[in-house]
């Protein structure tokens, strides 16, 4: 049985967490607060009180696995998940997140895709494009993809969100989100509103992009975070 299938619908929080172990934490952060939500590292049990939902950022998901289970982080989440708190994974986050992975044994699965690591090759095969995601965003979303992983398929229950040729790059679950690119790495705030109504929060403002945004906005969180 997928653990997702275990858990009791509930609320729980009124704030977003951002795993703090290894990857792109601080862009996420930034984010979230540009939409007027509490939001906050999170890097042991305390960090976890009062949150609705858990961002698993983009990073290196064998070095985030392995941090997990160091720092006995997998089984909070798993229970916290039980209890109602929802879950995004972005990149190497929706590869923690997945229920069958390409060659290799999953780690959460709590959401029932299948995931290709690495799925265009080397970081040489990076690249940013567009695409229309009606159900995030009335305009075409700003997406980048950093030595993406590709979700193949989509089990019962889960809803696809964006669709490439014939490999999946956002994906949902009433109470996961996956998507396999990076959409804290540009000004769109639509995924980050997105998620958090979806853990039952009111994000502020309207628009989806932040003309105040530029690359270099997460820094104003380093010396915080």
């Amino acid at each position: 049985m997928n653990r997702a299938e275990e858990r009791p619908p509930s609320g729980v929080g009124d704030a977003l967490g951002v795993l703090d172990l290894q990857g792109g934490v601080c862009e996420h952060i930034d984010h979230l607060l540009r939409l007027g939500i509490e939001a906050r590292p999170v890097k042991q049990e305390k960090d976890f009180d009062g949150l609705a939902g858990l961002i698993l950022p983009g990073g290196e998901s064998t070095c985030l696995a392995r941090l997990l289970r160091i720092f006995a982080i997998e089984e909070i989440i798993l229970r916290r998940f039980r209890e109602g708190m929802k879950l995004w994974g972005t990149c190497a986050g929706a590869i923690l997140l997945a229920g069958k992975l390409v060659g290799e044994r999953p780690h959460l699965s709590l959401i029932d895709i299948e995931v290709l690591r690495n799925g265009f090759g080397s970081q040489l095969e990076s690249f940013a494009c567009e695409a229309a995601i009606p159900k995030v965003s009335d305009a075409p979303v700003p997406l980048t993809f950093i030595r993406a992983p590709k979700i193949l398929e989509a089990g019962e229950g889960v809803e696809v969100l964006l669709r490439i040729d014939d490999w999946i790059a956002a994906a949902e679950s009433p109470d996961v989100l996956a998507t396999v690119f990076h959409p804290e790495l540009t000004g769109c705030l639509a995924f980050h509103r997105y998620f958090a109504r979806k853990c039952g929060l009111a994000p502020g403002g309207k628009a989806d992009l932040d003309p105040t945004w530029d690359k270099t906005s997460w820094t104003r969180l380093a010396r915080i975070i």
